[in-house]
């Protein structure tokens, strides 16, 4: 079969049914469905892709995430994450700001930016000047506060256990990126520079802005200094900022993406949680790490 079909069940609010894996199976003229994950995750191999929306409707619009992958070459050697709504839960940059009273100011901002409404170069600059004087000891008290996405640690350690190389590239800053790769065993980081004086932020960032096209480059640099090919490389990101490297990878993942993304990304995650990145990579539960 040249496709494989993923269903990937939202775990706190659904589980996958033997009915709903049958239904799906008649639906695309699939052979005998694979459990990865008894009432979480399934495979069905077909010849042909199915319409996103036609598997949706015949779900019944549950909870469910299809992501529909070619049957060669799913298990990718190189990993490169976004890190804002994507591997932590929160937007590190607002919840700092959060620590300037202004959240509300900058979260503004940043939807613009992820919505791709605004250059995201230019938005950073105008975020970053707003916390100029900040005490740095916010930026300690935001990383206590920030959530580590469910099936992140999963994902980077069963992907490493398996000997792909893990990146983190990121448009946020590497004080917050340093200690996500230090906690899950990220093999490299990668982010922007805020400028402090010591003990204050000087409201500026350090040149040149990570931004889409350097996202992309990294997405490059990484996979050639891996010796991989772009068709074994895995990217997943949320935001505008992210579309050149989803674009660019062999198997790139909207997660819980903005519209713009969805619009554009042929493999969404809108209900599960990141460990249908490693069913889409046919990894059954039973072999995580975490």
């Amino acid at each position: 079969m040249k496709f494989v079909l993923i269903l990937v069940a939202a775990r706190d609010k659904i589980a996958l049914t033997e009915a709903m894996v049958r239904r799906i199976r008649e639906h695309v003229a699939g052979t005998e469905p694979v459990w990865l994950s008894p009432g979480e995750a399934a495979e069905i191999p077909c010849m042909v892709e199915p319409e996103p929306e036609l598997v949706a409707a015949a779900l019944d619009y549950a909870p469910v995430d299809a992501l529909c992958v070619k049957s060669r070459g799913r298990r990718k050697a190189v990993l490169v994450a976004d890190m804002d709504s994507t591997i932590v839960t929160s937007e590190t940059l607002d919840e700092v700001a959060g620590e300037a009273g202004i959240k509300d100011r900058i979260a503004a901002i940043t939807a613009r930016s992820m919505a791709g409404e605004v250059e995201f170069a230019a938005a950073l600059r105008e975020r970053v000047a707003l916390l100029e004087g900040l005490d740095i000891a916010a930026l300690e008290r935001t990383w206590r506060r920030t959530e580590i996405t469910p099936g992140a640690r999963e994902l980077v350690a069963t992907m490493r256990a398996h000997g792909a190389t893990t990146a983190l590239v990121s448009g946020g800053f590497t004080w917050f990126t340093a200690r996500v790769a230090a906690e899950l065993g990220f093999d490299i980081h990668r982010a922007n520079t805020l400028l402090d004086d010591g003990s204050r932020l000087t409201g500026k960032v350090a040149e040149p802005v990570l931004d889409r096209d350097a996202k992309r480059a990294a997405l490059h640099e990484i996979a050639e200094k891996r010796g991989a090919k772009l068709g074994a490389v895995m990217a997943v990101g949320d935001g505008a900022n992210d579309l050149a490297m989803l674009a660019d990878a062999g198997m790139g993942v909207a997660y819980h993406a903005k519209p713009i993304v969805t619009a554009q990304a042929k493999l969404r995650v809108d209900h599960a949680d990141l460990r249908a990145l490693l069913f889409a990579q046919g990894y059954p539960a039973s072999v995580f790490r975490s």
